[in-house]
């Protein structure tokens, strides 16, 4: 059975650590604290700072037995040595196609034919485009083997976010895109499609009325990206036309994004009051407070969370349940604590660096602990929604009780 990628990138975002604050300096913005976190120059070190590694550097380009590695390799591989040094997870170097990557994921947004890449069990690359993307229109299928990208054969190791990067460009009024050939499993039939890149739209979230609880909406929130918040109000005011009566807010396996942006998710649901703490050792202490206003302060809301829910979520998870605004359903939350600023490099690369930490509005820190739920829940072995059950549950008591 193929494993979908993006029904396994939380884990991976969890262990990078997707709760970041401002992509600067290099033209792309994501963030965990503030969006107007004003770009850092970085101070040239002289070479007295590093006379040792460059010492090293010389001896090994004046008499290393084989040829050497690109002058990037070398030097990604200093900077990772760098970074390791400090003994936080979340302080980590980026490539340039998994910068452009992440810097595409958090925007929410991209130019390119719409696929994602996947890897199957068998090792092929093999496309899955989404429905009326540019790929999708031109007759890309399900599951179409990608065999060569402008002509030129591909290499079914080559990396994925490579590959991803192939399948996305800037947007011209000239329609320029991509060449791809791809095959379908099981045939020997190739065909070739020339795709314009068109402006791709990442959806953040889902939402619907419930079938079993016709009078309750739901919302699921995969990520906390720049379209976030207007995709939220968007849903409750969706919802509210089917006349809900209350919200059920399901967080399970979001491993975080845009802190900003989930300051103001947060907000939606709450009439005033702190929502996040943020602890730094060069700007001291700050509290996110929320601006009266938000358009579902009146909608009882359950949230949902589990061991996959970390960082951005968390902090909504947090703000919720310390302002006595949601009732909390499920698994301890990952427990990430920490805020990063990411800094884009002049080649593409990125850099993250864990600049705060953070704690809920009662004060609560969770990096390394997370945030227990009010109602534990255990996941149900045999694949029932078991903490929607619940939830569903309890909103209509909390309704009867109103």
């Amino acid at each position: 059975m193929e494993q979908r990628e993006h029904t396994r990138l939380w884990w991976n975002q969890l262990w990078r650590g997707i709760v970041i604050v401002a992509l600067v300096s290099g033209g792309f913005l994501a963030g965990f604290i503030a969006r107007g976190h004003e770009s850092a120059t970085a101070q040239e070190s002289g070479d007295s700072e590093f006379k040792i590694l460059n010492q090293v550097d010389q001896l090994v380009r004046d008499n290393f037995v084989r040829e050497l590695p690109p002058d990037n390799t070398l030097e990604y591989a200093a900077i990772r040595g760098y970074l390791a040094s400090l003994n936080d997870n979340y302080t980590f170097f980026n490539d340039p196609p998994v910068a452009s990557s992440e810097s595409d994921a958090l925007a929410g947004r991209y130019g390119g034919i719409g696929v994602d890449v996947v890897r199957n069990e068998a090792g092929m690359i093999v496309l899955y485009p989404y429905p009326d993307s540019p790929a999708a229109r031109a007759g890309v299928l399900e599951g179409d083997i990608l065999l060569a990208v402008n002509d030129q054969p591909l290499d079914p190791n080559e990396r994925l976010d490579v590959v991803r990067q192939m399948t996305r460009g800037e947007i011209t009024e000239e329609g320029v895109g991509v060449r791809i050939t791809v095959q379908q499993p099981n045939t020997t039939e190739t065909r070739t499609y020339d795709i314009p890149f068109e402006e791709i739209i990442i959806p953040s979230i889902a939402w619907r009325v419930l079938a079993e609880a016709p009078e309750l909406g739901y919302i699921q929130i995969k990520s906390f990206t720049s379209l976030t918040p207007e995709e939220v109000e968007n849903a409750i005011a969706d919802l509210r036309t089917k006349n809900i009566t209350g919200l059920i807010l399901d967080l399970r396996f979001n491993s975080g994004g845009l802190l900003q942006e989930s300051i103001d998710v947060a907000g939606e649901f709450l009439n005033g009051g702190t929502i996040v703490i943020e602890q730094s050792r060069t700007t001291g202490e700050m509290v996110h407070e929320d601006t009266p206003g938000g358009v579902a302060t009146d909608l009882p809301t359950i949230v949902l969370v589990n061991g996959g829910t970390a960082s951005a979520a968390e902090v909504v998870a947090g703000a919720l349940q310390d302002n006595g605004r949601a009732i909390i359903i499920g698994q301890r939350t990952f427990g990430k604590g920490s805020v990063q600023f990411i800094f884009g490099l002049e080649d593409g690369s990125s850099v993250h660096i864990t600049a705060s930490l953070w704690l809920t509005p009662s004060r609560t820190p969770l990096d390394g602990v997370g945030l227990m739920p009010n109602i534990e829940m255990i996941p149900d072995q045999n694949g029932r929604d078991v903490e929607l059950g619940e939830a569903i549950r309890q909103l209509r008591q909390m309704l009867a009780n109103s």
